[in-house]
């Protein structure tokens, strides 16, 4: 009790750190431990298949994507064909290396992906989806940054269905008076 009366605080930061230091002491205290035997071990494993890639499914609007990662000169290969054949603007490679540059990993994994249905802009999405998913799984210390970065999350907006007595989702016929 003697030692947290001669601790003053400032502001909440001194606070905080003040409140828990004494915390965690109390607590090594109880348990008979020291300082050095805490827990460093990551949260999540490493998932890998037999050859040595991380798999993972990434999926956007009606899009669906599935990626092997595996250590290499970062080489991305959809549907058989090379990133800057099978997508050829710019914008949509730069959305699939997003997770790459993110994580400052850019070259250092060869990516092979399949994709089915949707547009270009919809499979662009699910590869990054997948590349994201599988990156986290290949390195499980970087999922924070991934996560932070929002690529793990799975953009759920597709397109809405048409309705009957309607031209289109929403839009109504055109109105004839006569």
């Amino acid at each position: 009790m003697a030692t947290e009366e001669n601790n003053t605080a400032s502001d909440l930061a001194d606070l905080k750190t003040v409140v828990g230091d004494a915390a965690a002491a109390d607590a090594l205290a109880e348990s008979g431990e020291t300082e050095a035997a805490a827990p460093t071990a990551p949260l999540r494993e490493q998932e890998l298949d037999a050859q040595g890639r991380a798999y993972a499914t990434g999926r956007r609007k009606d899009a669906t994507a599935r990626v092997w990662i595996k250590p290499g000169t970062g080489k991305v290969t959809v549907n058989g064909k090379d990133q800057e054949v099978y997508f050829a603007r710019p914008t949509l490679r730069l959305v699939i290396n997003q997770p790459f540059t993110i994580s400052d990993r850019e070259g250092q994994y060869d990516v092979v992906a399949t994709v089915s249905g949707g547009g270009l802009s919809g499979q662009a999405g699910a590869v990054k989806h997948g590349i994201s998913q599988a990156l986290s799984k290949f390195e499980p210390a970087l999922r924070s940054t991934i996560k932070s970065a929002g690529f793990l999350t799975r953009d759920s907006r597709v397109v809405e269905r048409k309705k009957y007595g309607r031209a289109k989702a929403r839009r109504s016929f055109q109105f004839s008076k006569r």
